[in-house]
């Protein structure tokens, strides 16, 4: 490959790093949400909405009663939830992820996912009926209502909770809440018709979150917002979209809605954890993106058909909650067969839930391959390199082609040279003389972009792997790295842990500048890869690639340690693979040799001597 293409790809490589770093760097602001603000009863009873889809009154957008934590509850404890459960209105409200902290601090907290209403963030999950036919809001359970325990008073897992409601009109309503061991809930709700009427009604379950959250990471690779799946098609809305949806009823609420025939689910999803509502799968049920300003709102829901209860009749539905962690080996076991150790229906697509990105066809594979090799291995880090070494050898038939082009153009240097000097400023000789000779000694020039071409979506898809699944955060490799996820910790700042004091926050100015050892072995290993091949001639490019790793070593420094030791080990495996297939074509790299003349000093230039100039006379 010439300087020329070399040059193009090379740009195009940092501009899509430039393209990255300046998002980490300046992120869009967010506004600011007061948590603690009031926030006023929100109903849709808008009749531009089919009647099976029409919103219960008293929704769980906001109560104006009480604060939920003060009502009674029941305590939520398994081996990787605990929280507790609100009798008012039946909210799972209050949940904490037993297994993952906030940080990395041995007395950090561990990770709240839900919180109920009168708290910062309030963010929690409600089931109801709906009214239809002759019934009112009044007659059906809702937000509001008081619900009372039955049975024993902790949910875990083989240890489901019953909530009993009569609405004193004929009608009583039973709820089952049951648990597994790890994030999946099983809502099981039953309205029994002891009237002489007939009564229609529907099952419906809502998400809500009060605010957009205040740790979102604003960064394009990860989508935080709405995740949605309705017969086979998955749908991102970030909260900012979900804001701009249609006005949909006189109270300001702004919604889509969508209706489903055979499977979907629903919910919010943040970078690391999710809760989504999945209705019965292979039966219809209408799914819908909300948004209430005046209350700052944001609400998902699903809701099933209308069903028609006879008198002395009970009718059951069953509807399911995912709240936790997006770990792949979970979810995709509640994917494949329903729930871990159950025998519930299969969720279809439930994977996608994952940010995979638009290199999904590389980073699903990319990650299962990942995810074996740590579970084999028991070290995340060390899972990477080997990762490494096997992407290597998938492209290792184009990168020998490429390195055999690249030793055969080294053995056409001098003809080129020649030729050079035989073209003069004839562009066009010289180029169809170029041509000429790559035919005869067939060589093909572009065949050096080869493995770089290959190089730019493998690690776009492995930056997203170790920026978006849960299985990397935390996760230590050896000494100081402990989070494989983030930043390098070590620092030029404090001479890397030999002086007293601490190296500068990720992410400030000063982080940015006094790097860590991981970016300044990938620098070095950039430079002794480059140091292959002689300077080019040109005093600009030979200006360029001097300083190019040195560039990519600070513009690296702050992404995710586990990126910088893919791109080092890439970068050692492909120095070695280079040098071997080189020398074995006859072309021995003179390393030392091209080390060493980077370091000499340039002779200046002197003007040549005009020598069709006539002499002065004296």
């Amino acid at each position: 490959m010439d300087d020329q293409n070399k040059n193009l790809i090379l740009a195009t490589v940092l501009s899509f790093v430039v393209i990255m770093v300046w998002f980490v760097m300046f992120p869009p602001p967010e506004p600011v949400i007061d948590p603690n603000a009031n926030t006023p009863a929100v109903t849709q009873t808008d009749a531009t909405l089919p009647p099976a889809a029409t919103q219960p009154g008293a929704t769980a957008t906001a109560d104006g009663a009480a604060p939920t934590a003060e009502a009674p509850r029941l305590t939520i404890d398994t081996p990787e939830l605990t929280g507790s459960i609100s009798l008012l209105g039946g909210r799972i409200d209050d949940l904490e992820l037993k297994t993952y902290k906030q940080t990395l601090d041995e007395n950090s907290g561990i990770v709240r996912l839900l919180a109920p209403v009168g708290q910062p963030n309030a963010y929690y999950a409600l089931f109801g009926w709906g009214p239809a036919g002759a019934l009112n809001f009044e007659d059906v359970p809702g937000a509001n209502t008081e619900w009372m325990p039955a049975g024993g008073g902790t949910l875990s897992p083989g240890q489901p909770v019953t909530l009993r409601w009569d609405n004193g009109n004929g009608l009583n309503f039973t709820r089952q809440i049951a648990v597994d061991e790890h994030f999946m809930f099983t809502v099981t709700e039953s309205v029994q018709n002891t009237g002489t009427a007939e009564a229609r009604l529907f099952p419906y379950g809502i998400v809500a979150r009060h605010g957009k959250p205040t740790n979102l990471e604003n960064f394009f690779v990860s989508h935080e917002g709405v995740v949605a799946r309705a017969d086979g098609k998955l749908t991102e809305t970030d909260y900012d979209d979900v804001a701009d949806l249609p006005l949909v009823d006189r109270e300001g609420a702004q919604a889509q809605v969508v209706e489903a025939q055979t499977d979907g689910w629903i919910g919010f999803t943040d970078k690391y954890w999710m809760t989504v509502l999945v209705p019965e799968q292979g039966k219809p049920f209408t799914s819908v993106t909300k948004f209430v300003p005046q209350a700052n709102i944001y609400q998902t829901e699903t809701r099933q058909a209308v069903v028609a209860v006879a008198p002395g009749e009970t009718v059951s539905s069953t509807q399911r909650l995912f709240a936790g962690a997006k770990r792949w080996e979970t979810i995709r076991a509640y994917q494949n067969d329903g729930a871990v150790g159950t025998t519930a229906q299969p969720i279809p697509g439930f994977i996608d839930a994952i940010d995979w990105g638009w290199f999904f066809f590389l980073t699903k594979p990319i990650f299962a391959i990942l995810h074996w090799l740590n579970a084999n291995i028991g070290n995340m880090g060390v899972a990477i390199i080997a990762l490494t070494f096997i992407l290597k050898l998938l492209v290792l038939p184009l990168a020998y082609k490429s390195y055999v082009s690249m030793a055969r153009m080294k053995e056409l240097q001098p003809e080129m040279e020649a030729l050079k000097e035989r073209a003069g400023d004839d562009k066009q000789m010289m180029q169809r003389e170029m041509m000429k000779l790559y035919k005869d000694k067939k060589v093909n020039p572009a065949a050096g972009c080869l493995p770089i071409l290959i190089q730019i979506p493998i690690f776009f898809a492995l930056y997203k792997v170790i920026f978006v699944t849960i299985e990397l955060r935390h996760a230590p490799f050896f000494g100081w790295l402990n989070d494989l996820s983030a930043p390098d910790s070590s620092s030029i700042f404090n001479l890397f842990g030999l002086l007293p004091w601490a190296s500068p926050e990720p992410g400030t100015i000063l982080a940015l500048v006094f790097i860590g050892i991981l970016p300044i072995l990938l620098g070095i290993s950039m430079w002794l890869q480059q140091k292959l091949n002689p300077a080019p001639s040109d005093p600009t490019q030979q200006m360029i690639f001097a300083w190019m790793p040195w560039i990519f070593m600070f513009m690296l420094g702050g992404f995710a340690s586990g990126l910088v030791v893919y791109w080092i080990t890439n970068n050692v495996i492909t120095f070695t693979q280079q040098y071997a297939i080189m020398r074995s074509h006859g072309h021995k790299p003179d390393l030392f040799g091209n080390i060493k003349s980077g370091f000499k000093k340039k002779p200046p230039v002197v003007p040549v001597a005009d020598k069709s100039a006539k002499p002065k006379k004296k």
